[in-house]
């Protein structure tokens, strides 16, 4: 006789298996306590490239910005990288002391690290991100959520119309929507935090003002956030902090060329940490090396000293 189950244990098995998908999503997605004098969070992944492994692929697979794992895995081949070699997979993030704000709930976003921090009564969670491509980066300053919606519509401005005529005056929600499964609408301009239809284009300058998400973290982060929730859009390559007697440095590319002269301008970074009673040394060898390559991990570049 043949063995066929019941439906309703079916349905029991499932909707066991579906528990288990969402546990671990919502543990893989869980808010990381802020730490009073702590500045450095999560610790590097290292990965041996197979056959057949892209660095796009392995973006995607490890939830990290594409252009975040090219830098910090400089010579390595992105389409036809060579089996056996181990690479980074970047995860650890500084957050300096002037990314925590004197405010319970909100969205930071840094340019030029294409990453979106939301910080809730001091918890945090970030996630990497996709950002205007070049003449089109959001313009810096504070937005508020305005409102939220799930399954948008998409209304091709005409700056993006003139680009591609063919496209229609409304794309309804579904695969071909570039805005993916949910949106927030921020309070003034065209710009919005949505998912993508397109998870390989996280990580790159690939819109025309507005920031993207993985489908995943878009849904996790839309039923978060609150409506007139602060955003806060700034640009900063080089992220500076000490923690304990140590200096660290993370450095991202000046995309926009809007910093002349990085080193001084990291120096006065470091000499607003120093406490009183207290001086600095740092290794200009090291922070020289950073500046000419950043590679976005954390590197030490110095010790505070008591002084004599």
């Amino acid at each position: 006789m043949q063995n066929i189950m019941k439906p309703h244990k079916l349905a029991s098995y499932l909707g066991i298996f579906l528990f288990y998908i969402i546990l671990l999503y919502s543990q893989a997605l869980a808010f990381t306590p802020l730490k009073k004098d702590k500045f450095i969070y999560f610790q590097d992944e290292f990965y041996t490239i197979k056959d057949n492994d892209t660095l796009t692929d392995l973006a995607v697979k490890f939830k990290v910005g594409y252009e975040a794992l090219l830098l910090a895995n400089p010579g390595v081949d992105p389409w036809v990288p060579t089996p056996g070699t181990k690479i980074i997979i970047p995860k650890k993030i500084l957050i300096p002391p002037d990314f925590i704000l004197n405010k319970k709930t909100y969205i930071l976003i840094n340019l030029p690290e294409m990453r979106l921090y939301y910080f809730d009564r001091g918890n945090f969670m970030t996630f990497p991100i996709g950002i205007g491509d070049e003449g089109k980066l959001t313009p810096l300053g504070t937005y508020y959520i305005a409102r939220k919606k799930e399954k948008p519509f998409w209304f091709p401005p005409p700056s993006i119309r003139a680009e591609d005529p063919d496209l229609p005056e409304v794309v309804p929600p579904g695969p071909d929507n570039p805005m993916g499964e949910y949106a927030l609408y921020l309070d003034r301009g065209l710009y919005t935090i949505h998912g993508t239809n397109k998870p390989y284009s996280i990580g790159r300058r690939t819109t025309h003002g507005c920031f993207r998400l993985y489908p995943e973290e878009i849904k996790f982060l839309y039923y978060k956030v609150s409506l007139k929730t602060p955003v806060y859009v700034i640009y900063e390559p080089y992220k500076v902090a000490l923690e304990g007697n140590i200096l660290y440095l993370q450095a991202f590319p000046d995309i926009e060329k809007r910093i002349k002269n990085p080193f001084p301008y990291i120096i006065k970074k470091i000499e607003k940490l120093i406490p009183e009673g207290f001086t600095y040394r740092i290794d200009l060898l090291t922070v020289d090396k950073i500046l000419e390559n950043p590679d976005g991990l954390v590197h030490k570049i110095g010790i505070l000293k008591r002084l004599e």
